[in-house]
């Protein structure tokens, strides 16, 4: 019997931890003007002061006739809240770029990025609302490799998955390192991502569509860590692909459903956070989010599919600045909302 105590009690160290559950809150407390809807919400992200950004579908889009081409352009907006909720402005109202809102990120030095699906670009406002700098080209303007939905290669178009230009199709997300190299997921049309320095000049990229190591199904989401290891969230294939700065595969995170948005937050003990966003067709299973170490250790679960607060519907969008609150944007469910973690 004696005996027995003792191997139970061995094996239950050998037993892996289970995630332990999260008590925390959600709530919707942002205001925009009366008169204004948010939208389909896909972006969201904090600066140093508290202040918080969304990027949405809910612009008035407009089509312009120009020789032999349309000029399309409204179809989104930007907008900026203060710590408490309280709307502070419109930002880049009628810019070109602006047609379908996809991803939003903010840097250490308070600077406004924002990711645009149809235009193809990446936009860069400084935190007073200027237009600093610009990635990709929209459309109408340059010839951009054909796809067909899904990212497959339309006959006699060139190569896209694996494309190593500065031109985009159809980005998802941005992130930077501590030298300010800017890491595009470049998904939705192609199938990798694509670095550049910290003036914008094109450095290389890497990835092409497949399941393997390096392969991306939809790179939709990306983080890089202080030590610059670049995290890809790979929807469709259900994993986090975890590579060094120059794009060295290191290894896949799996077991956390199908990533669409991921956030690091900042500080000495970084954690990741993940959402297992619902399917497309389906918004009855999923939604729950995955907090993780570094090296892929789940610490915790919580959340699921639904339309009620604290629970979620398409997670495309995720903001962990400040830890134990999330900043979540929901595309299913046309809202943002806050998460307070206790």
């Amino acid at each position: 019997m004696k005996r027995l105590a003792t191997l139970l009690l061995a094996a239950a160290f050998l037993l892996p931890a289970t995630a332990k559950d999260i008590v925390y809150d959600g709530a919707e407390p942002l205001q925009p003007p009366a008169d204004t809807f948010m939208g389909m919400a896909v972006g969201v992200a904090t600066n140093s002061r508290g202040h918080v950004f969304v990027y949405t579908r809910n612009g008035d889009p407009g089509i312009t006739l120009g020789g032999s081409r349309a000029f399309a352009r409204g179809g989104s907006s930007l907008y900026e809240f203060d710590q408490d909720g309280r709307f502070v402005r419109q930002i880049g109202k009628q810019v070109y770029g602006f047609l379908a809102a996809q991803g939003l990120r903010i840097d250490d030095q308070d600077n406004i990025w924002a990711v645009d699906r149809y235009s193809s670009m990446v936009m860069k406002f400084a935190p007073d609302g200027a237009v600093a700098m610009l990635l990709g080209r929209k459309p109408e303007s340059v010839d951009v490799p054909a796809v067909q939905a899904g990212g497959r290669q339309m006959a006699g178009a060139p190569e896209a998955s694996g494309m190593t230009s500065d031109l985009f199709e159809g980005p998802a997300d941005v992130a930077f390192d501590k030298d300010g190299n800017i890491f595009v997921a470049d998904g939705l049309g192609n199938a990798r991502i694509a670095k550049f320095t910290r003036d914008g000049v094109f450095v290389k990229s890497w990835g092409s569509r497949g399941t393997g190591n390096g392969q991306f199904h939809t790179p939709h989401s990306i983080q890089v860590d202080a030590a610059g290891n670049v995290y890809v969230a790979d929807h469709g294939n259900g994993r986090i692909q975890v590579f060094d700065n120059n794009g060295v595969y290191k290894r896949s995170i799996t077991g956390i459903g199908d990533p669409e948005a991921i956030c690091i937050t900042r500080g000495p003990r970084p954690v990741l956070y993940s959402s297992n966003s619902n399917p497309a067709d389906d918004f009855d299973h999923g939604g729950d989010i995955t907090k993780l170490s570094l090296d892929g250790k789940v610490l915790a679960r919580f959340g699921r599919a639904g339309k009620r607060l604290k629970e979620f519907g398409g997670v495309t969008g995720m903001d962990c600045r400040k830890d134990g609150t999330l900043w979540l944007a929901e595309s299913a469910n046309w809202r943002v909302q806050k998460v307070t973690l206790h």
